[in-house]
């Protein structure tokens, strides 16, 4: 998905302005043009606040080009190659479910390779949510608490609470995720 093109369609369908964009998200107009032309590619979280001064959820900005395959009966499988992917630069989120009706909660196959972040600015969202590691490690801060979770190892906390995870490892981690409400 060509993430700036995307935001450019959908900002002019809003019948924004760059400038009326950066204001509505607190970013800098030139951040707006340097997404838009794919001159950088932002966090999740950076990303995130961009589309909240729309407003959009990442998973309707990611559904996009997705909205015209969603099929009339309600479906129970989804298939590897079906899943969602709503990740942004090196990080990939892939949601399960995403075309389920009026969701709950956001359910995530999270691929973290080595050196991988989800940026400096801490992540801080009303729900909860849960993981387990399957794969690899990863390190999750929460508050001022810095954790480390290997395979096997799961979490759950309120969202509101201001949280980040790295991967400062030398081999990807992968973790299934739930979060409420469904967000993403």
């Amino acid at each position: 998905m060509d993430i700036g093109a995307s935001l450019k369609t959908v900002r002019k369908m809003k019948g924004l302005s760059q400038r009326e964009l950066a204001k509505r998200a607190g970013v800098t107009n030139s951040t707006i043009s340097m997404i838009e032309k794919n001159s950088v590619s932002p966090s999740v979280s950076s990303l995130k606040k961009v589309l909240s001064g729309i407003p959009m959820s990442l998973v309707e900005f990611f559904s996009i080009e997705a909205e015209a395959e969603v099929e009339s009966e309600q479906k129970v499988v989804y298939r590897s190659g079906e899943l969602l992917d709503i990740g942004t630069g090196p990080l990939e989120f892939k949601l399960i479910g995403r075309d389920y009706p009026n969701r709950a909660m956001s359910v995530m196959d999270e691929v973290y390779p080595p050196g991988s972040d989800t940026g400096e600015e801490m992540l801080k969202h009303e729900g909860e949510e849960a993981a387990m590691v399957i794969e690899g490690k990863v390190e999750l801060t929460v508050g001022e608490e810095v954790y480390i979770l290997q395979a096997g190892d799961s979490y759950y906390f309120n969202s509101e609470l201001p949280h980040r995870f790295r991967n400062p490892f030398d081999e990807p981690c992968r973790l299934v995720s739930a979060t409420t409400p469904a967000d993403f």
